[in-house]
């Protein structure tokens, strides 16, 4: 297990774990069909990107529970990059 999801604060961060753990899927999905990281890590394992994405303020839930990337202004609510639907592959 990473030692980042060991600790409170992310969890807090997030909203509760059932928060962290759909945000962390949403998240792992999107990469996993194409989209690009929002952070530059010398790492190819995906969870780990994630973790860092969260941390670093880059994605967050909305509302409604849907991905949300922070622009560099600031939580700007844009649509997440998603990379190609299931019906692109």
């Amino acid at each position: 297990m990473l030692d980042e999801l060991k600790e409170e604060e992310i969890v807090k961060k997030v909203g509760g774990r059932f928060k962290l753990s759909t945000l962390i899927q949403k998240r792992l999905v999107a990469l996993n069909r194409g989209a690009r990281p929002l952070i530059e890590l010398q790492t190819k394992n995906m969870m780990e990107i994630v973790i860092q994405e969260i941390i670093q303020n880059k994605i967050f839930l909305d509302t409604s529970g849907k991905l949300v990337v922070a622009s560099a202004d600031g939580p700007d609510l844009a649509p997440a990059d998603a990379g190609p639907t299931l019906d692109d592959l």
